[in-house]
């Protein structure tokens, strides 16, 4: 079925605690400001709407009220995006890759200032990080293609409207292997970062039909254990909103959706990073870069081309890694 060990990556997450804890305080954060923003937003849109000569205008304008709040949030974070990848996320890779490895990280607050540092060592930016993820992420989309998608899999005739459903589960389970290929980053202790990713994503998409594999196992894990999630959050959700000016039951559904998320962000997506980066790691071993890889995905991926010119430019040319040709 998958190649990793399920136990291995709880007990991962397990000696992380710290990161796990730290997760929840960000994310739940994102979920009360979303709770409070929404519910000021209405309060705000309610009182305004008496002064209207509509009948329904107190419902209207809390409505809308609550959609500017919502968006308002929403817009926050995706301003803060660039420090939740550096600060929460690449930390907690950092603390998971040592023990992945076998080598001890301290525990308690102090395991993360240990990965912060580890972190700056090898990006001393926030935004040097995200746009190697960004870049990272672009050359990802196209590895799908390469394979033949769902049909290197499934080669079966006929079953054209089920191969593209498929194929698009296919691309919405490589959602974590940017943070796969920084975990690489941080592994070999990589004095050039550009450079390594660009070899993380060779060797990925070189590996590419066990590497889709479990990370399809993967998001079927994670799509069933969030929709429960989604489903057990409907009650509490509606029970904030109960106390909210007038009748804005269907934003039940969205702050259920909201507390999914951030259960996922804060439990389910560290247990899928550590299960991938346990795959990726045994199956590249002893590996080098394809050179026909990185030609095909040279062609196919501006994002990978933007990726290999940064790489270039920051190494001179006699320190350039070309790529093993296929054999």
């Amino acid at each position: 079925m998958w190649d990793f060990q399920v136990g291995k990556s709880l007990s991962i997450m397990l000696r992380t605690w710290p990161f796990i804890v730290f997760r929840m305080i960000v994310y739940f954060g994102i979920t009360l400001a979303y709770i409070m923003a929404t519910g000021t937003g209405a309060s705000v849109g309610y009182g305004v709407g008496h002064i209207s000569t509509d009948p329904d205008g107190p419902l209207s304008f809390a409505l809308w009220g609550g959609v500017v709040g919502f968006g308002v949030v929403s817009l926050a974070v995706y301003w803060i995006r660039e420090y939740i990848l550096y600060i929460v996320k690449a930390g907690h890779i950092a603390a998971m890759v040592h023990l992945i490895d076998g080598r001890d990280v301290p525990g308690g607050q102090n395991q993360i200032a240990y990965a912060r540092n580890v972190v700056k060592e090898r990006f001393a930016e926030a935004n040097t990080l995200f746009v190697l993820d960004q870049l990272v992420k672009g050359a990802i989309r196209a590895i799908t293609s390469l394979l033949g998608g769902v049909a290197a899999f499934l080669p079966i005739p006929g079953l054209g409207g089920l191969v593209s459903f498929i194929n698009t589960v296919i691309r919405l389970s490589l959602t974590y292997v940017d943070e796969i290929i920084l975990g690489y980053n941080i592994r070999i202790n990589s004095a050039s970062p550009f450079e390594t990713a660009r070899q993380g994503v060779v060797l990925y998409a070189q590996n590419g039909k066990t590497m889709v594999k479990n990370a399809i196992w993967l998001a079927v894990i994670m799509w069933g254990v969030s929709f429960v999630i989604f489903l057990a959050m409907l009650a509490p959700a509606g029970a904030v909103l109960y106390f909210m000016p007038g009748q804005l039951g269907g934003w039940a559904f969205v702050l259920a959706i909201v507390f999914a998320w951030a259960f996922k962000a804060a439990f389910i997506e560290p247990f899928a990073v550590a299960s991938l980066m346990q795959v990726y790691f045994k199956t590249i071993e002893d590996q080098v870069p394809d050179a026909d890889w990185d030609r095909r995905l040279t062609e196919a991926s501006s994002k990978f081309r933007q990726l290999r010119d940064k790489a270039l430019a920051s190494l001179d040319g006699s320190r350039w890694s070309q790529p093993t040709p296929a054999a």
